[in-house]
């Protein structure tokens, strides 16, 4: 008998007939006599629909009074769950974040887990029932209710993995695990057995949708055994997110092919050469809440550097807006160009600690199809390239066959 914390997503729950093949799933873990804690999100759509709803009202709507409304899309969901399992004569019972109390911090709309009180969930699973639980919500030391950001659920499902010390936390999905790259640019990518939590770390932050970055984050730091399987699929094992050294890892160099859209790259021209100019142009940006990802500065020639980064694409005007008005007249730069028709091209893999020549062989692959790189930056794990973005399926492509990730290991 194993104590499993299960997620499922949206589209997992997205009807009532999918909601009963969901209690029809647990039913059968149950027969087999496991522990069950069930972390559900809202129904498809159901989240996007509240936030329209609030902006029908107020265009910028006031946090406090969000989190309150869009956390009710997964006390629906909850409900309905544990009705569907009843009437499979299985005992369920739910619960709000607030009501197990996944204490948070108090950033509205994007808070962090502090603490949970599992004591309520370990009593009902001790008397057999089946703990359903909100994702994507907490409550903070105010008791006013919080919300995790998007995709917060998974970050619940691990927490409270965690905070249980369950035997494995198994998230459920559209998809039946984790691929090489996105099936849909190339049909042979495909799933892979394992991978470990550095690898998942990075596929998420380049761009991977399938986790939020965050719940691969928890997972990795009170390490939860994590596992990405399809609700849609009867059987198949998924993929297992692990740690570098157990025994069954497959030994491949290069584990993926991570790729992202939502990138702009910016370059301030003639910027004085000079300590500090770094952080003269980067900390209005840091202080309008806007990431920066890759940063290249050129050489110096004549007392004056380029001085490139990339940003999301939705930050694109704010940003030139902020370097115009703000920055520019005050370090004395020439003048500042972007685009946001770029892509960013990642290769991922444990092995490159210990393979020399990926990245000549990443760069001659590319060239050889006429892809010019824009920007580069490395990692111990990890070779990324900007590129034009009509040229990012091509990358992807030639990048996943280069690398041999079509091969059955």
């Amino acid at each position: 008998m194993a104590l499993f914390v299960q997620k499922y997503g949206g589209t997992s729950v997205g009807s009532t007939e999918r909601i009963k093949n969901v209690a029809r799933r647990i039913a059968k873990f149950c027969a087999q006599g496991h522990e069950l804690v069930v972390v559900v999100s809202a129904m498809s759509g159901e989240t996007n629909r509240l936030i329209a709803l609030a902006k029908e009202i107020q265009s910028n709507p006031d946090p406090r009074e969000l989190d309150v409304m869009v956390s009710t899309g997964e006390q629906v969901t909850i409900a309905l769950l544990a009705m569907a399992l009843m009437e499979l004569n299985i005992r369920a019972k739910s619960y709000t974040g607030a009501q197990v109390r996944i204490l948070t911090n108090n950033a509205h709309t994007k808070a962090r887990i502090l603490k949970i009180d599992e004591d309520r969930i370990r009593a009902d699973l001790k008397a057999g029932y089946v703990v359903v639980v909100a994702g994507f919500q907490g409550i903070d030391e105010a008791n006013n209710i919080t919300t995790l950001g998007r995709g917060g659920s998974d970050t619940t499902g691990v927490a409270l993995a965690a905070a249980l010390k369950a035997d494995e936390c198994q998230i459920y999905t559209d998809v039946n695990g984790i691929y090489t790259t996105d099936p849909r640019i190339v049909p042979e990518a495909r799933r892979l057995k394992t991978i470990t939590f550095e690898e998942m770390l990075e596929m998420a932050s380049l761009g991977s949708k399938v986790l939020q970055i965050r719940s691969v984050e928890f997972a990795g730091k009170y390490r939860v055994k994590l596992r990405v399987l399809s609700s849609f699929e009867e059987e198949g094992d998924g993929t297992l997110i692990t740690f570098e050294d157990d025994d069954n890892m497959e030994q491949a160099v290069i584990s993926g092919i991570a790729f992202n859209r939502d990138e702009a790259k910016i370059t301030i021209l003639g910027v004085p050469d000079h300590p500090g100019i770094a952080y003269q142009i980067l900390g209005p940006v840091a202080d309008a809440n806007i990431d920066v990802d890759m940063i290249i500065q050129n050489v110096s020639h004549d007392g004056t550097t380029d001085f490139s980064f990339t940003v999301n694409r939705g930050e694109f005007i704010n940003t030139m807006n902020i370097l115009r008005d703000k920055i520019l007249p005050h370090i004395g730069a020439r003048d500042v160009i972007g685009g946001d028709k770029i892509a960013k091209v990642s290769v991922v893999g444990v092995g490159m600690r210990s393979h020399a020549g990926i990245a000549s062989k990443m760069f001659r692959v590319l060239a050889e199809e006429g892809i010019n790189i824009q920007m580069i930056t490395t990692s111990e794990i990890k070779i990324s390239v900007v590129v034009d973005e009509k040229y990012m399926e091509l990358a992807v492509r030639v990048l996943h066959k280069a690398f041999d990730l079509d091969q059955t290991l």
